[in-house]
Order: structure tokens, then C-alpha cells, then sequence
């Protein structure tokens, strides 16, 4: 096989809870990729459509991705991407994590799976850190595969995979305004009070207890944000009102999106789940400012060939 397409899927990170260690793969949202293999060593950007990103290989996250799988391989030739961009960059649902991901995903489909899903989330972090200035895997983890992941460690990385509940959905209302990473990672605070932390603590082992007993009601009770929440709202205009009216219409539990903009619902059953997407969509038009909406399941299989 000298050529491969895919599916990169979009992602929800931190689950209001578990900043930085926890994530979930959303099903019907990705960028489609295209690589194939190239007499000339290394690797080139040959196309980007659908966002105005750069070409050159380091400038780039899904090249620096690449590039750092192929440090850890001996061949005498290359890859040429192409990359077709539905996500958004800066719209807070891993816009850079698909790209990373798709990278190292297919080259190492196109080479013969030299590597598992799980050992390419490392390389895939590489191009994470071009983005945000720092490597983490909350997003390119349940990109790679599927589900919830939760990120126990770094040093060594340690990723376990969790099956979503069946019933779960996830709703994603998307303001069409950019907040970057990098910025929004700049607004937290260096140090929490032990209060909090032990409330964080709390909530993330509830999110995990809740998924693996497919326990609705201790999902929604986990899905609560006392860290980061609090310090990045205010990036987001209307991001109170627009997460009452999820809760308030039958949402488990509702927060910030990765970084954000995007506010993200998790619901139980497709029904709430269409109400809850009319009812953040009806109250962020006060805002003014345009927005698209998203219902998904959980993906379970992360990014695929097509």
C-alpha cells in the first residue's frame, strides 16, 4: 500500500474535571487526510485545504508529527500529506490533535503498524506541543483510540482507554470566535488551594467510577470544573447562560471545550441530547456572535481509514 486516506476525528478534552488527563472521541467531526509514500526521504505538506495553515514541515504539527515517528524508523523514503481541515483551529474540539494524529496514524498503516495506537500517541504529542507550547495528550489520545481516555502519567505516558456508557451523547455548540491554546493556557494559575485540588481529585474518580458502571447520574455529578473552569469562562462570551440552559434542559453536565471556545453537554439518549443542542443554540444567539452545533456519540474506534 503506497497511499492512504483517513479520518481524523475531533475531540472534546478535560471533561470540565480532568484538565489535561481527560478525554472523549466524537464521532461524526474530523478532517479527512491523505498520505502516501515518496521517493524523497523525510516529510512534505503537499496541500492543505479548508484552513490557512502553513506548508513547511516544522511549522506544522501535523509534519512535526510525523517527523518524530520517523526518527524512530530505517527507511530510505518519505511521506507527502495532505490535509483537509473540517475542524477549526482554535475551536477548543482538537483541531491540532486530529492533524497530529492523522500523521503518524497513517504513516504507520501505510509501513505496517510497526507501532501500536497506543505508543503513537507520544509522536502525536510533538505536534501538540507546536500548538499549545507544551506536550500533552488529553486530545491526540482519544483521537488515536477512540472512546474516553484518561492520561494516568507522562513520565513514563501512561494512557488507559475507557467504553463509553451506550446511551451517552455529546452535544458541542461551536462561536465562531478563536481562542488559542496557548493563550488560554497563559491565564491559569500556577498554584491551587488544597481545597480544590481535593474537590478536582473527587470529581475525576467519580467521572471514571461513573463510566465504567454506566452510572448517568454520577457522571453529571462529576462533570464539575472548581480549577480552570472559573479562569477561562470569561474567554467565552455567554458561556453561564449557555450551560445553564444544557443542565437546565436535561444535560448530565456541560463545560469548556479543551481550551474553548466551544461549550461542550454530555446527555443520556439522543432525545435530550437534541433538546439540550436547540436550548444552547436558542440562548448563545443573544450573544450575537454565530455558532454551529454538534450531537455525536462516542466514537469507539478513533481516527480510521476511508
Amino acid at each position: 500500500m503506497n497511499e492512504i486516506k483517513i479520518f481524523c476525528p475531533a475531540t472534546i478534552a478535560n471533561l470540565s474535571c480532568g484538565f489535561d488527563v481527560l478525554g472523549l472521541c466524537l464521532e461524526n467531526i474530523g478532517d479527512e487526510m491523505i498520505i502516501r509514500k515518496s521517493p524523497e526521504k523525510g516529510i512534505r505538506i503537499t496541500k492543505i485545504t479548508g484552513a490557512d495553515l502553513p506548508l513547511e514541515t516544522e511549522k506544522n504539527v501535523a509534519g512535526v508529527a510525523a517527523l518524530a515517528i520517523l526518527k524512530n524508523l530505517d527507511i530510505d523514503f518519505g511521506f507527502e500529506i495532505e490535509i483537509h481541515k473540517k475542524i477549526k483551529a482554535g475551536s477548543g474540539i482538537g483541531s491540532s490533535s486530529a492533524s497530529a494524529a492523522g500523521a503518524v496514524f497513517g504513516i504507520n498503516e501505510l509501513l505496517g503498524k510497526p507501532f501500536s495506537r497506543h505508543q503513537l500517541v507520544e509522536f502525536a504529542m510533538k505536534g501538540e506541543a507546536l500548538a499549545s507550547g507544551s506536550e500533552h495528550a488529553d486530545n491526540v489520545a482519544p483521537c488515536l483510540l477512540g472512546g474516553f481516555t484518561l492520561v494516568r502519567g507522562y513520565n513514563p505516558l501512561d494512557v488507559i482507554r475507557i467504553d463509553s456508557p451506550s446511551e451517552l451523547y455529546a452535544v458541542v455548540l461551536h462561536p465562531q470566535i478563536e481562542v488559542k491554546t496557548s493563550e488560554a493556557r497563559a491565564i491559569l494559575e500556577p498554584m491551587i488551594t488544597l481545597k480544590s485540588a481535593i474537590t478536582q481529585w473527587g470529581n475525576v474518580g467519580g467521572l471514571i467510577a461513573g463510566l465504567y458502571t454506566n452510572d448517568y447520574e454520577l457522571i453529571g455529578r462529576s462533570l464539575n470544573d472548581v480549577i480552570v473552569e472559573p479562569l477561562r469562562k470569561k474567554l467565552i462570551p455567554g458561556f453561564d447562560a449557555t450551560k445553564f440552559a444544557a443542565i437546565h434542559n436535561g444535560a448530565l453536565g456541560s463545560g469548556i471545550s479543551g481550551a474553548g471556545p466551544s461549550i461542550f453537554a454530555l446527555c443520556k439518549g439522543q432525545s435530550i441530547a437534541e433538546k439540550v443542542a436547540f436550548a444552547m443554540t436558542d440562548t448563545y444567539m443573544n450573544t450575537g456572535i454565530p455558532s454551529d452545533i454538534h450531537i455525536s456519540k462516542i466514537n469507539p474506534i478513533g481516527v480510521k481509514t476511508i
